[in-house]
């Protein structure tokens, strides 16, 4: 089996190389990996520890970001070091402050994670979520350096837990200890015998929460925008945007803030094509006189202070692979809507069973979801609790690596 994972890894390089001559994110993929050694090697200092934490992409990043910066809180002497596997988190966080090197991560072959480990030199390794790479895992196994998975979900449908997952079951046998958000996933491990499991929960709770108590002020929105109730769709798709057109129409008398989770030129003249008289961000101190109805937010970075002046949310991705982060909003004590696809995230389901969420599928669902949530002004109340509640995560894993230092 390991053969066919090998020839996998290999295709699959080659086929981001060949997509990267019209592709932008696969042009970004292939050339932040050449000479990604040669790079690593100028930038760190190989004969240091560092504690390394590896992202899928930035929504990983910011929910393992409360652990990194405790961690260099409490030990400012501890030298960090980021991968990431797509351009889309690389790329925002390529100067995070707090790290002494951000960096693509190689391919997942022998050589490369034996070469990367070597120069980086780490006494501890800290995966987010996900992310299962055979020979990185291996490698830090063989050489005795721990690995910890955090924020971890497994869900029964996964290949770990399928008669022919058996090689994914021996990645998962490399891992030091598992920190998973749910009871489900402390089962399905432990039916693997594997027992180096803690039911510790989410460590995005840590990450909103904290954000939601000292949010930054977005003061074009704040002082020159806003003078009625705010809707806010934020990290929204095509399908998500076509639904909010028609409930723009509807609601005269709310503003709409939309944030798209691809901003590209095309992208967003598309939107102002769907949404006559909408008005972007990069604009609104550019002579608009007026306060239109619908600002687009056509750059990266604002949406999670912008859920403060949010009424109701809306979390796009629900119409594609899976929705983006409710927590974000919930955080502020706004309820929140959102697409069909929602199956894997446990806080969208526990949000809809305590009533602070709905899901839709169809103008008239979205219609009804908003009027419900514009007459339940506590709806918003039980989002914020829950989230609140829910903290607490980024403790409990830090208490128990603290005694590998």
């Amino acid at each position: 089996m390991l053969w066919l994972y090998n020839i996998g890894i290999s295709f699959y390089g080659l086929i981001v190389s060949a997509f990267s001559i019209f592709n932008s994110k696969a042009k970004l993929f292939s050339q932040g990996r050449k000479n990604i050694f040669d790079h690593i090697e100028k930038a760190l200092d190989g004969t240091k520890k560092h504690i390394w934490f590896h992202f899928a992409s930035l929504g990983e990043f910011e929910q393992g970001r409360p652990l990194l910066e405790k961690i260099k809180e409490l030990h400012p002497q501890k030298r960090i070091v980021i991968t990431f596997f797509s351009p889309s988190g690389y790329e925002i966080r390529k100067n995070y402050a707090l790290a002494s090197g951000v960096f693509y991560l190689p391919l997942d072959t022998a050589g490369n994670a034996k070469r990367f480990i070597s120069l980086i030199n780490p006494e501890m390794a800290i995966f987010t979520k996900y992310e299962f790479w055979y020979h990185y895992f291996k490698t830090l196994n063989d050489q005795q350096i721990p690995l910890y998975l955090i924020s971890g979900i497994f869900r029964p449908n996964q290949i770990f837990f399928r008669w022919y997952g058996s090689f994914h079951r021996r990645i998962l046998g490399f891992v030091d200890h598992f920190f998973v958000q749910n009871t489900e996933s402390v089962n399905l491990l432990k039916q693997l015998q594997l027992e180096n499991v803690s039911l510790s929960g989410d460590t995005r709770f840590d990450r909103v929460a904290e954000n939601a108590l000292s949010p930054k002020k977005v003061t074009l929105v704040e002082n020159g925008w806003i003078n009625n109730p705010v809707f806010i769709a934020g990290s929204t798709w095509p399908a998500d945007e076509r639904l909010i057109a028609v409930l723009i129409q509807q609601q005269p008398d709310w503003q709409f803030i939309i944030a798209p989770h691809e901003i590209d030129e095309a992208h967003i003249h598309d939107i102002e094509k769907l949404i006559p008289g909408a008005v972007r961000y990069s604009n609104l101190d550019n002579g608009t006189a007026s306060r239109p109805q619908t600002l687009i937010i056509d750059n990266i970075g604002l949406l999670s202070s912008l859920y403060q002046y949010a009424s109701i949310s809306y979390i796009g991705g629900g119409f594609g692979v899976g929705i983006h982060n409710t927590l974000e909003a919930a955080a502020f004590g706004t309820p929140v809507i959102f697409g069909p696809k929602y199956d894997k995230f446990q806080e969208a389901k526990d949000l809809i069973a305590l009533t602070a969420a709905r899901s839709i599928e169809t103008e008239s669902d979205l219609s009804a979801a908003f009027t419900h949530f514009r007459e339940n002004k506590e709806a918003g109340k039980i989002a914020q609790k829950y989230v609140n509640e829910k903290t607490g995560s980024t403790r409990q894993i830090l208490e128990f690596i603290e005694k590998q230092f």
